[in-house]
């Protein structure tokens, strides 16, 4: 991933020095397992652990010679530790014994800081959301002026969304939170299960059955959670992108001072940050479709998924990451204006209580049909003529309803007597 889209926490998890650190540990622990099983001298196994190491570009520079990242590695740790305890690197492994549980480890450290990184988005959100539980705001369909809502009610279901989203997540940190150092096709004909147990035990992975490699639906399930983030950050930014409209202009993104919207147009402040967010969201799903792709393998083993996972597991977990985190920024940042919104509701002439109005006209005796036309009518003629809805209903001689029941119609507070519930329903969102 590009350095513009990496952030500090996750990026120190994804550099080659991380990779190879993982499984130097991997390595010095099936040695150490080797020797609890009386196979390694203890003390071969004690000077592999105080003696073992490695540097990226001496690792690179062995490869250009094997052509085989960790055989290369295994030469390099193996002429660091000498002696006769340096033969004992690697013993009984194959290459996938060590890179699929180091990179279950690495995912599972990454959906760690994923984790807590969209709980805080998640109580961001919900906080706006309490700040804004009774203020009106205008509820859209297809673009188009529907009915009055509250804009905590619109904050709440993205919450409720989020934490669906940490749900999903938390399944993918189980389902990849996972090792295997079996061998060759996953038989263990040349290592014992006891390695794998011990190895895994320390790393805190659940050892599973496998063939040369772990089963890539788990990957395919992290790179699901991440798209599905994704997807989720990408409907709010939508939102925040068709709010700022200037037609609209109901809430504003954060606009830092010095910031420029435009390099020619001085005036411009554009919802650059959502517009980013919805981007990167399209990068997030089409590393799922690749992904999805990588589940089939030939046999026991190929490597046919092995170069695609080199691009899109770190870029998705870094991508995720920073949608996740720049949200958080968003959300926080955003300002709300409930003028404005009183506004936009009063701006379409009162259409907006035309299905009040249709339901009491049905109360007051008309068939439904007949009732709909006379709403209608009026309503294409307020629309069409810029005239105030409830005025011409007034001058109806079609409405058979009194003129205090049609107050009742259009009260923005009837409207919104329950528009609270959304709200209230983030008491079950945890809180962690």
């Amino acid at each position: 991933m590009i350095p513009r889209y990496s952030l500090p926490a996750m990026a120190a998890l994804w550099t080659d020095e991380a990779r190879m650190s993982r499984w130097l540990e991997i390595e010095l622990l099936a040695t150490e397992a080797w020797a609890g099983l009386g196979v390694v001298p203890l003390v071969d196994a004690q000077q592999a652990r105080a003696m073992a190491t490695f540097t990226v570009a001496a690792v690179d520079e062995r490869e250009r010679i094997t052509d085989h990242d960790v055989a290369a590695f295994v030469d390099v740790v193996q002429e660091s530790v000498g002696g006769t305890a340096g033969k004992w690197i690697h013993y009984g492994l194959t290459s996938s014994d060590v890179v699929d549980t180091a990179l279950a480890w690495c995912l599972t450290q990454s959906a760690d800081l994923l984790l807590t990184s969209i709980s805080t988005l998640i109580e961001a959100v919900r906080a706006r959301a309490i700040e804004f539980k009774d203020t009106p705001c205008m509820g859209r369909t297809h673009g188009i002026h529907a009915e009055p809502m509250t804009f905590g009610a619109k904050l709440a279901l993205w919450c409720l969304q989020l934490d669906r989203d940490r749900t999903r997540l938390q399944r993918a940190h189980v389902g990849i939170a996972v090792g295997k150092l079996s061998g060759a096709v996953g038989t263990y004909s040349n290592v014992d299960p006891a390695v794998e147990t011990y190895v895994c035990a320390a790393l805190g992975l659940v050892p599973v059955p496998a063939t040369q490699v772990l089963a890539r639906d788990r990957h395919a399930e992290y790179l699901w959670a991440c798209a599905s983030v994704g997807a989720t950050i990408e409907l709010i930014s939508t939102e925040v992108r068709h709010l700022q409209r200037t037609e609209v202009r109901e809430v504003r993104e954060p606009f830092r001072a010095g910031q420029k919207g435009s390099s020619a147009m001085p005036h411009k402040r554009n919802p650059i940050t959502a517009e980013r967010l919805s981007g990167l969201a399209r990068v997030l799903r089409g590393n799922l479709g690749a992904g999805l792709e990588d589940v089939a393998l030939w046999h026991e083993r190929d490597i046919s998924h092995s170069s695609v996972e080199r691009v899109i597991l770190p870029d998705s977990s870094l991508l995720a990451h920073y949608v996740i985190v720049t949200c958080t920024r968003l959300v926080s940042g955003l300002t709300i204006d409930a003028d404005r919104m009183l506004s936009n509701i009063a701006s379409s002439y009162g259409l907006v209580f035309s299905q009040p109005v249709l339901l009491a006209l049905v109360a007051g005796g008309l068939a439904r049909d007949e009732a709909y036309r006379i709403v209608q009518d009026n309503a294409m003629r307020a629309w069409d003529e810029s005239t105030d809805f409830r005025a011409l209903l007034d001058a109806d001689p079609r409405v058979n309803v009194s003129s205090e029941l049609l107050d009742t119609a259009f009260d923005l507070n009837r409207s919104l007597r329950h528009a609270h519930r959304s709200v209230d329903a983030l008491g079950a969102v945890a809180s962690n």
